[in-house]
């Protein structure tokens, strides 16, 4: 069973020594759970990806969302002071204050992306007046068209793959359809969490309590931010099947639960309103786009090797599920447009 290195824990007087084992089904950092002397702490080994100093700007924000009153993970600091330790391979190590919640992979239920609504508008309106220049910037996030040139790129490079015949006409398909899409980077930038699958949420019962895994913390368009919300949301069939289709009930219950806070606080413009649907469809397109290129590339991180030969063949089923998910959104986009509209006004 992997540990934590003995000497990350002697840096937290409340940790030295103390029971922990892995925690949570992550797939990005390495995560446990320490019995600390003081209660319970999550500790993480921070993929290489994030640097350390993510960790100030996750600890500026969450200091603003804690003076706002709401529930967060906030970074502990060693006894020394510092908000993270670096280990013989430079990467990051981090200790985390714990809130008590259940994670879930697919949403339960309306009642549930409701709620998963509200905790989202909550966020939005506690960062709305959050003033912060962050350290840790993530270049290319939903940088659309940087991904749309990246499989072009791929197609060329790569004809001789032996996947080449499968991801080619669905690649030539995705590219067309973007074409036809509003170029929605006019909008304002606002500060985002950058990651609200659902499993980013915690909950109790059917409350939601808190927004976890705070990398991603940042600034993008709120069409894009929600847009991904959504897309992961109103799946309930996953990114790893071919065959998927929209839940536009999920999708008008997440939005009823985001505009019971949001319109009251006036967080969303009519014109960003109006694109939720269009920065939907973007997403399903953009992360369409990544996979099929790393399917010719081979170049995703991690593949299911118990249900697939190669990263590949993975990547391939992930693209084709992306592009039938955006088919999907275009097929039933009358009636999403319409729950958007009466959800937000």
């Amino acid at each position: 069973m992997e540990t934590i290195p003995s000497w990350i824990l002697a840096r937290f007087r409340d940790l030295d020594q103390r029971p922990h084992a892995p925690h949570g089904g992550g797939l990005i950092n390495r995560t446990f759970l320490v019995e600390g002397r003081a209660g319970k702490v999550i500790v993480q080994r921070l993929h290489p990806v994030f640097a350390g100093v993510v960790n100030e700007d996750i600890d500026a924000v969450t200091a603003h969302l804690a003076a706002k009153g709401l529930w967060t993970p906030r970074p502990l600091r060693t006894d020394d002071g510092a908000l993270w330790v670096d280990d013989e391979e430079g990467r990051a190590w981090r200790a985390l204050s714990y809130v008590e919640g259940q994670s879930h992979d697919r949403v339960p239920g309306p009642s549930f992306a409701r709620e998963a609504g509200r905790m989202v508008a909550r966020f939005h309106a506690a960062v709305a007046d959050l003033v912060h220049d962050y350290r840790h910037v993530r270049a290319g996030v939903h940088d659309t068209k940087k991904h749309l040139a990246t499989l072009e790129t791929a197609l060329d490079a790569h004809a001789g793959h032996r996947l080449f015949g499968e991801v080619e006409p669905l690649a030539r398909r995705l590219l067309a359809e973007a074409a036809r899409l509003p170029d929605l980077d006019q909008l304002p930038l606002r500060h985002v969490h950058g990651d609200l699958k659902i499993s980013n949420l915690l909950f109790q019962g059917e409350q939601a309590v808190c927004l976890v895994d705070l990398d991603t913390l940042g600034r993008m368009i709120w069409p894009f931010e929600m847009g991904d919300a959504l897309r992961s949301w109103c799946n309930p069939a996953g990114e790893d099947v071919a065959h998927v289709a929209i839940d536009a009930g999920t999708f008008g219950a997440a939005l009823a639960g985001y505009g019971e806070v949001a319109r009251g606080a006036g967080l969303v413009s009519a014109e960003e309103a109006g694109a939720v649907v269009d920065g939907l469809a973007t997403i399903c397109l953009e992360l369409s786009a990544r996979f099929l290129a790393d399917a010719l590339r081979e170049a995703y991180f991690g593949f299911d090797a118990r249900r697939f030969p190669a990263r590949g063949e993975h990547n391939l089923v992930r693209g084709r599920g992306q592009l039938a998910l955006f088919d999907s959104v275009q097929a039933r986009r009358t009636e999403l447009e319409h729950a958007a509209r009466a959800a937000l006004g």
